[in-house]
């Protein structure tokens, strides 16, 4: 958790309970209502459906409109345009990738890929973050990539971070926040302005696209206010698809699906994985809290605070290529992608560091610490509710009401009802087949043509995706911050099949 004086440990962690509490109140109520006071809950569920059938509409449509600028994105020769922009000259990126415990071959082949980009890399700074714990692969791979890679750099920084345990979690928070202070000492050395460097965080498996810095440049340096806005690019979990279980398939497309829609609307998304910004919104905030797990979306928030709700979010409508969740064994897989998505829930932790530092800061409007502060307790409660509510829950008083219930209109129609609107909510699942088949890379030539029906008949398995890998880790990221017992970073395990 966020460290405070004793003195309002109290008060915060009652703001820490309130998802949780949330979360059980309504399972609880929910289940108890079905028994007691079913006609209550039947029409609670009716609403209940009826809101994700409308929700699934405007995602659907936002999911299409996004593709639809993908697609138009990456097809332009970005660095053609931008290098015509009078700043260009002055840009430079900073580009820093944590690492823990990945072997040479993955870090290689981002930066294979790296390479491969049509934006002059002279004009970048490249840090590999390692940890001291890290002793088998951290430095001495980097070390070996650096010796392969800096000559087509304008710097290549080695950092290596020792963990402060009185201050610090071991996480990637606190690695990037070395590595961004390390970075900082050269950049001041070389007096490069701060408002002239836009520093990207990759995951070390992260595979930018060959237009990313250009797009990322172009968009920077015509943005009305660049410093003061985050830039996130779509994800994709790509690079080792083809190798991956169709569970984890489905979950990677649902991440990605999720965060495609809600970049139609940027008022309401946080940064997520990789991410850029400025160097100078950056320094301000004095870098990236050392102390959460959910540091990627708490940057954002750290910005907002810092300039009073004056900070943005700009959607890139491009791709970055990461790993999806791939272990030795089957079980081992499986047990990385649920801890893997309880680690994203674990995002939880932002909503009583937003209501405590919010109340505290009267500047910023409260119309717009209230949608931010919404959107995430609805996002998180219905990440852990939704699913179970409306397979589960929702069956319940149609299986346990009395006689006299039974003979009403409204639960002889209920059935059909709810059919109906799931019937219609199909069309999610329509677009999810559309466009995970759409978005695949070429098939590796070790692979039979035969796997792309795999790809139409993994979404049947969608609803125990929602529910073990969706609903299950959010609800235990939740519980664990209602009961104080604080979840810790883990790293995902990466690997690539030959």
């Amino acid at each position: 958790m966020t460290t405070l004086p004793k003195s309002d440990f109290r008060k915060y962690r009652v703001l820490e309970m309130l998802p949780g509490i949330l979360v059980w109140a309504t399972l609880i109520l929910s289940t108890l209502l079905s028994f007691i006071r079913p006609l209550w809950v039947i029409i609670f569920i009716i609403l209940f459906d009826l809101y994700w059938l409308l929700k699934v509409f405007y995602l659907s449509t936002f999911l299409i409109i996004s593709y639809r600028r993908l697609k138009a994105t990456v097809k332009k020769d970005w660095f053609t345009i931008v290098k015509k922009h009078p700043g260009f000259t002055d840009i430079v990126h900073l580009v820093i990738f944590p690492t823990y415990g990945e072997n040479f071959t993955i870090i290689d082949s981002t930066f294979q890929r790296l390479l491969q980009s049509n934006f002059p890399l002279e004009k970048c700074i490249i840090v590999v973050a390692t940890e001291a714990a890290d002793r088998r692969e951290g430095e001495p791979t980097a070390k070996k990539i650096q010796k392969k890679y800096e000559k087509h750099f304008k710097k290549f920084i080695i950092t290596k971070h020792v963990l402060d345990k009185k201050t610090e979690i071991q996480s990637k928070g606190s690695n990037i926040a070395h590595a961004g202070q390390e970075a900082k000492k050269y950049i001041d050395a070389q007096k490069i302005p701060y408002e002239n460097i836009v520093v990207s965080v990759f995951d070390i498996d992260t595979q930018v696209h060959r237009e990313y810095l250009s797009y990322l440049s172009h968009t920077y340096l015509n943005h009305p206010n660049p410093t003061r806005s985050s830039y996130q690019p779509v994800p994709v979990f790509h690079n080792n698809i083809w190798d991956a279980p169709a569970i984890v398939r489905v979950a990677s497309y649902g991440t990605t699906f999720w965060l495609m829609g809600e970049q139609i609307r940027p008022e309401k998304l946080f940064t997520f994985s990789s991410h850029s910004m400025s160097f100078q919104a950056l320094v301000d905030v004095g870098f990236w809290s050392k102390d959460v797990v959910s540091e990627d979306s708490r940057i954002f928030i750290q910005c907002l605070l810092e300039y009073d709700g004056d900070y943005t979010l700009t959607p890139l409508y491009i791709p970055v290529s990461m790993d999806s969740v791939l272990s030795k064994t089957r079980i081992g897989t499986l047990a990385a992608l649920y801890k893997q998505q309880r680690r994203w829930a674990w995002g939880c932790e932002n909503i009583p560091f937003m209501l405590w530092n919010f109340t505290k800061n009267k500047t910023m409007p409260f119309r717009q610490k209230f949608r931010y502060v919404f959107t995430q307790i609805e996002g998180m409660h219905s990440w852990a509710t939704a699913a179970l509510i409306i397979t589960v829950i929702g069956r319940l008083p149609l299986w346990f009401a009395g006689e006299t219930i039974q003979t009403s209109v409204l639960f002889q129609n209920t059935p059909q009802l709810l059919n109906w609107m799931m019937n219609f909510a199909l069309i999610g699942l329509i677009l999810s087949v559309i466009f995970s088949t759409a978005l695949l890379p070429p098939i590796p030539k070790k692979h039979a043509k035969m796997k792309y029906i795999t790809i139409i008949l993994q979404w049947v398995l969608l609803p125990v995706s929602l529910i073990i890998f969706g609903a299950i880790p959010a609800i235990e990221a939740q519980t664990r911050l209602l009961i104080g017992k604080y979840l810790g970073f883990t790293v995902t395990e990466k690997t690539r099949k030959e």
